[in-house]
């Protein structure tokens, strides 16, 4: 039998707030070691703890062949030359695959292949899709001057690996370069 409660949500694109669900806050304290100017984020950390992104995570079932989705709202700010971002991340189950639909705002997405390090800069844009293949890290930038907001649709046993993120980062960086948006190895 079906739990019809679990069946439909409602969201509101400019907020990303789901009904009933769970949400995921994420500060600028939260990204320490994301952002390559370490001395432009303890300015920035010094100055207050401001919210970066927040997603609210639905999970309406856990068996093979199930979905999750994310709604997330990512603020527009930079530290240094780098756009406000997410923390980024592989999924646990290497071999998931992921969709991005882009709802307001303009940002891009990093990704990272796992194997070779060759990395992307892909837009995600209003009435934009993102696919993000397995075995690709992926982060989120907000590279305006709204909030951007999306939604990510994963594998229910896709699982979120932080960690290897956290030791190695991404190999590249998205920043604003001479006024224009531009992605360039991390030294």
């Amino acid at each position: 039998m079906l739990n019809t409660e679990k069946l439909l949500s409602k969201f509101n694109p400019l907020t990303a707030e789901v009904s009933g669900a769970p949400t995921v806050k994420r500060h600028l304290h939260d990204l320490r070691g994301c952002f390559a100017d370490a001395a432009a984020f303890e300015k920035a950390a010094a100055a207050g703890n401001p919210l970066l992104y927040q997603v609210a995570v639905v999970e309406p079932a856990n068996g093979d062949g199930d979905l999750h989705y994310g709604v997330g709202r990512l603020m527009p700010g930079k530290i240094g030359d780098e756009y406000f971002m997410t923390k980024g991340h592989l999924h646990s189950w290497r071999a998931a695959a992921e969709f991005y639909f882009g709802l307001t705002g303009e940002g891009v997405m990093l990704l990272e292949d796992e194997a070779t390090g060759e990395s992307h800069m892909v837009p995600l844009e209003p009435n934009g899709v993102v696919y993000v293949p397995g075995d690709t890290a992926h982060r989120t930038m907000n590279t305006g001057k709204t909030p951007l907001t999306y939604i990510g649709v994963y594998p229910a046993k896709a699982g979120h690996d932080y960690g290897a993120i956290a030791k190695n980062n991404f190999r590249c960086l998205v920043l604003e370069r001479g006024g224009k948006l531009a992605m360039i190895e991390r030294k």
